[in-house]
């Protein structure tokens, strides 16, 4: 089992970026609050408004608004596991995720790549699917494996599956994929039983965790919701993380897009633990500025690390494992 160097922590020295401090964690966390039980999320699924409202929620079946009152977000984050196991073919492959222990995987998903044989620029195929998760699984470094390329070849409906089946295939690492709607992830989790003898024996040991994106702002849309809620039927983790653009789905100032960022990841966890209390969740991001020349995410600039820094100081401040986009 792999168990990487912790960060920020005082022993006999170190070096941290602590982005909030305990008071502005507090404000963070209570207007987070606040939107949650006056504005309320949108939830598209029917199922997750029924789970909603019999949980003490208050749900507008026209407008499918759901206010969640702080007590269920309270219970939320006190029932889901503060320590995460990202379990590999081997244990040898298994990564521990908990408090400030760091870890590594590679960002997804290419859509273009620059063939090594020709130099042309073109959409990438399952068989790039297949070569990067051979590259990955061979880099020491990178713990785990996110699904890193897109495959353009295959029919678009299905395209989650093959994306799995490429990725399943080509490396002994725990894998992210986000499986793009409930339909398609109930296949993926009979792809790994498959894989390890039976759903049993993947529930001991998944070899998946699962993506989705709730829609910024404040939209749990139907496919995110079956999949945060397919997570935990099949004893699965997922990773809720939100992808909001500062000064464009989010409010421009960075207290503004972490609380609507927040509001959303922890409507997920909610969900998540209402399906079935104690069920691995993992408080992830990938949001950033938008660049207000392009109109585009800026990924990998600094304000999307300084975002991020904050956001892993969120998910440890409620004591859940983080899974966050570089800068």
């Amino acid at each position: 089992m792999i168990r990487n160097l912790y960060a920020g922590k005082m022993k006999s020295g170190g070096l941290s970026l602590n982005i909030l401090n305990d008071d502005e964690l507090e404000q963070i966390h209570s207007a987070t609050l606040e939107v949650l039980s006056r504005t309320g999320i949108f939830v598209e699924d029917e199922e997750a408004l029924e789970i909603f409202h019999g949980a003490g929620a208050g749900v507008n079946k026209k407008s499918k608004v759901v206010k969640i009152p702080p007590h269920l977000v309270d219970d939320a984050i006190r029932w889901a596991p503060s320590k995460f196991f990202a379990f590999g073919r081997s244990p040898a492959k298994d990564v521990v995720l908990e408090s400030n222990r760091v870890t590594f995987t590679n960002f997804g998903e290419g859509i273009v790549i620059k063939d090594i044989h020709t130099g042309e620029l073109r959409e990438t195929t399952k068989n790039d699917a297949r070569e990067a998760a051979r590259l990955i699984d061979a880099l020491e470094h990178i713990d785990t494996y996110e699904r890193a390329i897109l495959s353009h070849d295959v029919p678009h409906e299905v395209c989650a599956l093959h994306n799995a089946e490429a990725s399943l295939t080509n490396t002994s690492k725990h894998h992210w994929i986000g499986p793009v709607n409930g339909y398609c992830q109930g296949k993926i989790v009979d792809m790994c039983a498959a894989i390890v003898g039976s759903h049993k024996a993947l529930r001991e040991r998944p070899l998946v965790t699962f993506n989705t994106c709730p829609v910024s702002p404040l939209k749990l849309v139907r496919d995110c919701c079956e999949i945060i809620m397919g997570s935990a039927k099949a004893g699965m983790a997922v990773n809720v993380l939100s992808m909001g653009m500062a000064g464009g789905s989010t409010p421009v100032f960075s207290a503004g897009t972490l609380v609507v960022h927040n509001a959303e990841v922890l409507s997920g966890l909610v969900l998540n633990q209402l399906t079935r209390k104690g069920s691995p969740f993992v408080y992830g991001s990938s949001t950033t500025a938008m660049d207000l020349r392009m109109a585009t995410a800026s990924v990998g600039t600094p304000e999307c690390a300084v975002i991020n820094a904050a956001v892993a100081r969120l998910a440890r401040y409620y004591a859940l494992p983080s899974f966050v986009a570089g800068g």
